[in-house]
């Protein structure tokens, strides 16, 4: 399984944005679909939630590719 450490800049990040900042969806459009159709799990659970949103410790998993998402240290 391909793993990708994604810094996250902030609080949290949507779901569907992620997976486009990630390249796992070609648009916003697709990321969300991929959403809808059950195919992107979040801490090893089912997410169906679009704008669901992400933060630091979690991992998303969709298609053989899980996302860490990571804190990015304050200046």
């Amino acid at each position: 399984m391909q793993q990708i450490d994604f810094p996250l800049r902030g609080e949290h990040i949507t779901l569907d944005t992620l997976l486009k900042a990630t390249g796992l969806a070609a648009s916003g459009g697709l990321a969300k679909a991929m959403v809808a159709a059950g195919r992107v799990q979040v801490d090893g659970q089912v997410e169906l939630r679009k704008t669901c949103k992400i933060r630091a410790g979690q991992v998303v998993a969709l298609a053989g590719v899980r996302v860490r998402v990571l804190a990015v240290p304050a200046p």
